[in-house]
């Protein structure tokens, strides 16, 4: 397996070859023994360096192909993913009291969503070893960016979801084919289920922190924060947070940077949960290693995760990156999606938008000093949860006759 020497387990410190294992520790179990995926970096800083990334034109995430765990690269689907947009916003920083602030649209993946990067790794995986068919649970975004990936590599899917799942969402696992089951219960329920399917029938499973791989994938997005800004790390990186895997992967990603020594320092994660779905947050205010389970409530649904499975990662990332994880409620969360629209030109579903208003907010509270710089990653376009986004929108659509004279009364009406 190229430049892999091990998975660690995140608790125990146990390492295993990856032949041993697919998913997590059988010592601490499926909550506590989240698998980290170790590689060679003495071998990488001669592999990875700034003039061979120069040299290379594959402007996908497959760019970073010695740090990822692929086998066989002819299972690469050919959907085209990664090196997402990253826009200076002069405007928007001048608005927060900063001088330096980019946002990264990962709206731009093949599924409109952040969940690309994991699922192309998955399916890899997944051909690697043979299995008969990949399952995931997911409030939706997880899930058809799975769908995407498999419709193209002709992969049997199964997908698991919440009842109440968008339906722009479910609308796109049908369209690629994914055999869809919505679960009479939460996202953890569905969790829960699909975990206990996989197992049964012996299907890959693809569900977050479950599977060691996924945040191999995620973690590609701080590659391209580094690389985008000219290998200026920025003082934050704010995201959205759910069950914890962007955001651990991300702290991963810009610390097999720095080992390998691509970049001089590393950024501050800021964390954003829904105030209605905040189980980390609360963790981290308390000072515990692992989260208790809460019941969810927000509008936000791809973030709206009441038990957050990659909970002692990201627990531990926060620390490490001298981040922090901060809550937002929903209305500063739809303030974040006008405002990103109206001055980025980005359209963010809720969970999309939740890391542009945890920056607000922390704008506001005079927390961000006018010099330091910040990015704030967009995971999700607005289309994928029409409903929640126009819960954002304080304008009106006004009908008018077909008739100049009407339009030009009803016009001066206008806000």
């Amino acid at each position: 397996m190229p430049n892999i020497t091990t998975l660690k387990c995140t608790t125990c410190a146990k390492e295993y070859q990856p032949e041993e294992l697919d998913y997590t520790c059988p010592i601490c179990g499926p909550m506590r023994g989240t698998l980290e995926v170790l590689y060679d970096y003495d071998q990488l800083t001669k592999d990875l360096t700034k003039a061979s990334l120069q040299q290379n034109h594959d402007f996908t995430h497959w760019r970073y192909l010695p740090l990822l765990p692929i086998i066989k690269k002819e299972y690469i689907q050919p959907l085209s993913l990664g090196w997402t947009p990253i826009y200076k916003t002069q405007d928007l920083a001048a608005r927060l009291g900063m001088k330096n602030l980019w946002i990264k649209d990962d709206g731009r993946n093949p599924s409109a969503s952040y969940k690309d990067r994991a699922s192309s790794v998955a399916v890899v995986k997944t051909l690697e070893k043979k299995a008969p068919t990949i399952t995931a649970a997911s409030t939706g975004n997880a899930a058809s960016s799975l769908a995407a990936f498999t419709a193209v590599a002709g992969l049997p899917t199964v997908i698991f979801v919440p009842q109440d799942a968008p339906k722009a969402k479910i609308t796109q696992l049908l369209l690629f084919g994914a055999k869809v089951l919505r679960v009479q219960g939460s996202y953890d329920d569905a969790f829960d289920l699909c975990c206990t399917a996989a197992e049964k029938w012996g299907w890959y499973n693809r569900s977050t922190a479950i599977n060691p791989y996924l945040g191999e994938g995620k973690k590609t997005g701080a590659f391209e924060i580094c690389e985008q800004l000219q290998w200026q790390v920025p003082d934050y990186v704010f995201v959205a947070v759910g069950d914890g895997c962007i955001y651990q992967s991300l702290w991963k990603g810009f610390k097999e940077f720095h080992q390998i020594g691509l970049i001089d320092r590393v950024p501050k994660l800021i964390g954003v949960q829904a105030e209605g779905a905040s189980p980390l947050v609360r963790a981290f205010v308390a000072g515990r290693d692992t989260a208790e389970p809460v019941q969810t409530d927000t509008f936000a649904d791809s973030i709206a995760v009441g038990v957050p499975r990659d909970q002692v990662k990201a627990l531990k990332a926060v620390r490490e990156s001298n981040g922090r994880f901060i809550a937002v409620d929903d209305d500063e969360i739809k303030k974040a999606i006008a405002l990103l629209a109206g001055k980025a030109g980005v359209l963010a579903e809720p969970a999309g938008a939740t890391g542009m208003a945890g920056l607000m907010k922390m704008a506001q509270m005079s927390e961000i000093k006018s010099d330091e710089s910040a990015v704030v990653l967009v995971t999700g376009n607005g289309l994928k949860d029409i409903d929640g986004v126009m819960q954002a929108s304080e304008q009106q659509s006004v009908l008018v006759e077909n008739d100049i004279a009407d339009v030009a009364m009803k016009f001066k009406r206008l806000p």
